[in-house]
């Protein structure tokens, strides 16, 4: 930092010994009644300087300030892309094809299967950091269960499950779903738009055409047994005689996690606990399927609770007359 100097005394009389005798016989006749004043700003000498201060790095916009590091503010951020309510585990059972009446157009659907979806806990923010619901499906044998997880299952008042998954949810409202309450499809409704995620099938070892889909090397002009060949991998003086990481090459594809986004329920089926989705599912048949609200569309007017769910309507099977 430049040093500070000391105020200049602009408009003060100079010091007696500085004047000639003459004029120091006429100090006693000026008068000093009123002290001239001092200026307000003091000068100070530094730079100036001619760049711009730069924004924070740890801001995520230049306009705003730097992100926060607690958990409080992280939880803050993720509030606007976390759901309101949770998820629900799913069996992909196949695909089909539904015709509509009026046009007659065909839609590709894949069909979702719930099995005995219940709540087995709730983690909150006190307790746990994070607020989420954690949903167990299916059934597994008993003697195939730990005991701790026997007992994690007991105090829920739940039977033993094959598939648990915890779904987070925005806040305490989402902990709506009570826990040992069994969710069916009418959590869901029809036209509304959800998320699925799912464990990819797969495909084994495949080569860079298969896998990221290369066009390969020409099919003529004295090529030799390298028509599906990946080509050069490294470059020789660019990148420092070495194969960079990332680097796109043949190797095993698929058995991955998948997200497919913004698909539409077509049609729930409370009574057999069916879910039909508009488009493809990741995974082979059997697959588990997490199913939840879209994040990339508005939030739909669905139940909350189970109590909010509308019962399931059984219809007595048409007596045909002899």
């Amino acid at each position: 930092m430049p040093p500070r100097l000391a105020p200049l005394n602009w408009g003060l009389q100079p010091s007696s010994l500085l004047l000639p005798s003459s004029t120091r016989a006429l100090l006693p006749s000026i008068p000093t009644t009123s002290p001239i004043p001092r200026p307000a700003q003091t000068t100070i000498r530094t730079i100036k300087s001619t760049n711009t201060p730069r924004p924070d790095r740890f801001a995520h916009n230049p306009s705003k300030p730097a992100l926060n590091s607690t958990s409080t503010a992280a939880l803050e951020r993720k509030a606007h892309s976390t759901p309101l309510r949770t998820g629900l585990l799913a069996q992909k059972r196949g695909m089909t094809a539904l015709y509509d009446p009026v046009t007659g157009k065909r839609t590709p659907c894949t069909v979702l299967q719930l099995d005995r979806n219940e709540v087995i806990a709730h983690k909150t923010r006190d307790k746990n950091g994070y607020w989420a619901v954690q949903i167990g499906a299916g059934e597994k044998e008993v003697g195939n269960v730990t005991r701790p997880l026997l007992g994690h299952f007991a105090a829920a008042g739940v039977g033993v499950k094959r598939w648990i998954v915890e779904f987070k949810v925005k806040g305490a409202e989402g902990l709506g779903v009570e826990v040992g309450e069994l969710v069916g499809a009418g959590w869901f409704k029809q036209g509304q738009w959800v998320d699925v995620r799912a464990i990819s099938r797969g495909m084994g070892f495949a080569g860079g055409m298969k896998r990221h889909g290369f066009s390969g090397q020409p099919a003529s002009h004295g090529q030799s047994l390298m028509h599906r060949g990946m080509g050069s991998a490294g470059g020789s003086q660019g990148s420092g005689s070495r194969v960079l990481p990332g680097k796109r090459m043949a190797g095993r594809m698929g058995n991955e996690r998948v997200t497919v986004k913004n698909l539409k329920v077509l049609q729930v089926d409370e009574t057999n606990g069916i879910v039909v989705v508009n488009g493809c599912v990741p995974g082979p048949k059997n697959q588990i399927i997490r199913v939840q609200d879209a994040l990339g569309k508005p939030w739909p007017k669905a139940p909350m609770s189970v109590r909010e769910i509308s019962p399931a309507v059984i219809r007595e099977p048409a007596v045909v007359a002899a």
